[in-house]
């Protein structure tokens, strides 16, 4: 066995990550006897012999032998797998603790970072344990009364400010039913902040998020969030550290209402303070979902911190609480990156997906009060996707894009409808709908798969191995689906873009490869997702390059603008102008009249 091929494969496959501080207080064992039985942690097995050797091994990743001592409340850990990357020939020294039958360990010392990424801060217990799910409180608060502008909770449609038509909507993650589209935009092809060219205003917006905006009537609802610490930062680019923020500065979560006219702030509001419940990736922020609203409610989701709802004046309606959200690498649950999902609104239901290291589960709240309409829990790895809601020829149905499964619902009930297993132990994008079909992609390997299922499908759908399509799956691929980005249905072609630049299109309905092209400009790589307009597709990659290309049969590249701010955030359309949210701004690009 080539076990210097396996090793280097671990590492682009793996997360290099780094170790954090002890903690101060952390009390030792004078004498920790290390346990002979099987253990378990995350997606590894140990097993220490008492004569001195160990094994360690885990899923997608090479298996650890070696030799091992202890002394006190000290163990060394010596690889004597051949073909170990630099580092690993050499010790390994952990401080041990032992609770009951959970063994624990802390870093001492170890230059081999795939070892040091398994062992540390890890806690290991016996083979045979079953998982103890710990009950999760959802916590309501309401709130003490309706604002000014507003009647019973309810906005007033008099006001001047209230947004009571549904004209140019944009109302959460990627447009209605996340398609990407809206029609009639008449959008410029070249724009330019410098210059002024077709930006018809720009707003400072404080903090940090990966948020979008989203629009309803003529007000843009864009969230946030502020650290005290003022080099706060993010790192962008095409890399595979799994590392967390050392952020752990006082927050400011913030929701803002813009006026799309002017891009003034028409009213702000503080969901929260205080210090993160939960640490985020190094490319990430700790404001990543985007709000939603049915011009009525705006409904923030900032993970932890709790789901709140506005009136769209801005009045606190109320604040739903989910406990601490831990999500992470699926297979060294030692690593937290955050949450990112997006709540939905679909008749009157806030629709949230929330699945973490320890328990997962849909919830479905009533828009109006936040009181919990069903609840269904599943069995699922930490995902970061956004669920959708479509109406299909059989009917409304929610799909959940997700590690295990797969999986469609009765978004009235949250009965499980279908499941279809196959997909990539980490998922992003969210299922998009078109031509009573959904297309559900993820992109981590090795199996990278694209799906596309019929509106009709019900039951377990996983196919069979070596078939790629069945009465309920029209066609799939594995080795194509992206990471971060959402794909695109327009005009019949299913647009799917890779994080490196990558885009592939696809007929809808016969899978057929349309092209596979590399973007001209690609950067520091793509996070945010396509969004099209009258035959033009617009691309924003993490330097803050819009590509325009042209849809259609054959790739045709028109221009290419700098925003000159990093774009992780997917643009909003609207009423014939496009609002780019960067890392600092959020921009109206549109025609000057």
């Amino acid at each position: 066995m080539n076990y210097k091929r396996i090793w280097v494969a671990m590492f682009v496959i793996g997360i290099v990550a780094s170790s954090a501080l002890r903690p101060a207080d952390a009390r030792q064992q004078a004498d920790v006897r290390v346990p002979a039985y099987s253990m378990k942690f995350g997606a590894f097995v140990a097993k220490f012999d008492p004569a001195g050797t160990f094994t360690l091994e885990g899923v997608g990743w090479p298996k650890l032998v070696g030799n091992w001592k202890s002394k006190g409340d000290e163990i060394e850990l010596v690889v004597t797998t051949p073909g170990g990357p630099k580092g690993c020939d050499g010790p390994g020294r952990y401080r041990i603790r032992l609770d009951g039958n959970h063994l624990s360990f802390d870093l001492i010392s170890d230059e081999c970072t795939p070892r040091k990424m398994i062992i540390d801060r890890s806690t290991w217990v016996p083979g045979t344990e079953a998982k103890v799910i710990p009950p999760r409180r959802i916590v309501l608060t309401a709130g003490t009364g309706a604002s000014s502008k507003t009647h019973g909770g309810r906005p007033d449609p008099k006001a001047a400010n209230t947004p009571n038509t549904s004209s140019g909507t944009w109302p959460s993650f990627r447009g209605p039913q996340a398609t990407g589209i809206s029609e009639h935009q008449n959008l410029p092809d070249r724009w330019d902040p410098k210059t002024g060219e077709n930006i018809l205003w720009r707003t400072p917006i404080p903090g940090l998020a990966h948020s979008s905006p989203v629009v309803w009537g003529n007000i843009i609802f864009v969230t946030s969030a502020v650290s005290s610490d003022p080099k706060a930062s993010f790192k962008p680019g095409l890399y595979g550290d799994g590392d967390a923020s050392t952020d752990r500065s006082q927050h400011r979560w913030m929701l803002y209402a813009v006026d799309k006219r002017t891009g003034k702030i028409q009213w702000e509001r503080i969901a929260h303070q205080g210090v993160p419940a939960e640490k985020r990736h190094i490319k990430s922020t700790y404001a990543n979902s985007t709000p939603a609203t049915d011009g009525r409610i705006v409904v923030a989701w900032f993970g932890s911190q709790g789901v709140f709802a506005y009136d769209v004046n801005g009045g606190f309606l109320w604040k739903v609480e989910l406990g601490r959200l831990d999500l992470g690498a699926y297979d060294i649950p030692t690593y937290e990156w955050g949450p990112a999902s997006s709540p939905i609104i679909w008749n009157n239901l806030v629709i949230l997906q929330c699945d973490t290291q320890s328990d997962s589960f849909l919830l479905a709240l009533d828009a109006d009060t936040g009181k919990t309409v069903w609840k269904t829990d599943r069995e699922e790895l930490p995902s970061w996707g956004t669920p959708t809601v479509a109406m299909t020829s059989a009917g409304p149905i929610l799909v959940a894009n997700a590690s295990n499964y797969i999986r469609g619902y009765d978004p009235r009930t949250g009965k499980e409808l279908w499941r279809l297993g196959g997909s990539s132990k980490i998922t992003a994008p969210t299922p998009v709908f078109s031509d009573d079909m959904f297309a559900v992609v993820s992109g981590r390997g090795p199996e990278r798969p694209i799906f596309v299922v019929k509106a009709s499908a019900r039951g377990e759908l996983t196919l069979p191995e070596g078939k790629s399509s069945s009465e309920a799956i029209a066609w799939s691929r594995t080795g194509r689906g992206s990471y971060m980005p959402t794909p695109l249905i327009y005009d019949g072609i299913l647009y799917v873009l890779n994080n490196n630049g990558l885009l592939d299109a696809y007929n809808l309905r016969s899978g057929e490869e349309v092209y596979r092209q590399r973007l001209p400009v690609v950067g520091s790589g793509f996070s945010a997702s396509p969004v099209a307009s009258d035959g033009k597709i617009y691309l924003s990659n993490e330097d803050g390059e819009m590509l325009v290309v042209a849809a259609g049969q054959k790739f045709a590249h028109i221009a290419t603008n700098s925003m000159g701010e990093m774009l992780m955030a997917t643009p909003a359309l609207s009423d014939g102008v496009m609002y780019v949210r960067s890392s600092a701004s959020l921009f109206a690009v549109g025609r000057k009249h």
